[in-house]
């Protein structure tokens, strides 16, 4: 008769599922992880526009030409209307020379001081650079929107304006820099020369513009056929735009905007990672 097997019996553990919170902890920790560099390379390169009169130059060219452009081209006090639609109507054509102009430098200046290098071989990615580059421009933008905000008061002031439709035009108005600013950070990272990049943007960003606006479109409507004429129309900045000013917030325009943003900051990562390895 066999001896009977006395050795013990091993338990196995049946594996609990992850609590909820600490498996968020975890993914917070991680997003965490990734967004510092971006705060980093934000805080650099914003510091670097203020520690220069890069900032300040911007910020009054900014103003001043939205003034001009404002009360004599657009004739905002002889309309009598309570609105802001001739400060929002020049805008594509103002970021068409202001955007570039701010974006010429982002990487193009890298590549001439050789900092390029430098920067890459930091615990930062090309994409996590790029994006932190692109957030301090558009966030200079952004503050030099915010100090147009008196005219919204003026206006509030002087009649009985739909605010809806202006803070929907200063959205609008965000997102359009955006755009250009993306296009001009990608052209910037083509080569060292910054007047090559701002030439290079203000090509495709005019590219971009241009189709919106009726003259073109009548020009072009007169040499290609209808069917040509409406796809260019729908890339074009300036027809999305003027849809937003009029209080029209589509969703389609803001998904636009975004997806053209995103399309040239990859575009950007694309380039500054060939560069690097080269």
């Amino acid at each position: 008769m066999m001896a009977a097997d006395r050795r013990p019996k091993t338990r196995y553990r049946r594996r609990l599922p992850e609590p909820a919170g600490r498996r968020l902890g975890r993914d917070l920790t991680g997003l965490a992880a990734a967004v510092r560099p971006v705060g980093v390379v934000f805080r650099r390169e914003l510091a670097g526009y203020f520690a220069t009169p890069l900032a300040l130059v911007f910020l009054v060219i900014f103003l001043i030409l939205n003034g001009i452009l404002t009360f004599q081209v657009g004739a905002f006090f002889e309309r009598g209307r309570a609105d802001l639609v001739p400060f929002f109507r020049f805008h594509p054509w103002l970021y068409l020379l202001l955007g570039p102009a701010l974006a010429m430098r982002l990487w193009a200046e890298e590549r001439r001081s050789g900092t390029i290098e430098v920067l890459l071989t930091l615990p930062v990615t090309p994409a996590q650079a790029v994006l932190g580059k692109f957030l301090a421009a558009w966030c200079l933008v952004a503050c030099a929107l915010a100090l147009t905000l008196p005219m919204w008061l003026t206006v509030g002031y002087l009649g009985e304006p739909d605010h809806g439709v202006i803070l929907a035009g200063y959205l609008g108005s965000l997102m359009l820099a955006g755009a250009y600013l993306a296009v001009g950070a990608a052209a910037s990272a083509i080569g060292r020369s910054q007047v090559v990049a701002f030439i290079l943007a203000v090509a495709a960003c005019f590219a971009f513009t241009a189709p919106g606006s009726s003259p073109v479109l009548g020009f072009l409507g007169d040499w290609l056929p209808a069917t040509l004429v409406e796809p260019l129309a729908w890339f074009s900045f300036e027809a999305r735009f003027a849809a937003i000013i009029r209080g029209v917030l589509d969703a389609r325009d803001l998904v636009f905007f975004t997806g053209t943003i995103a399309l040239f900051l990859f575009f950007n990562v694309l380039l500054v990672s060939a560069g690097g390895r080269s």
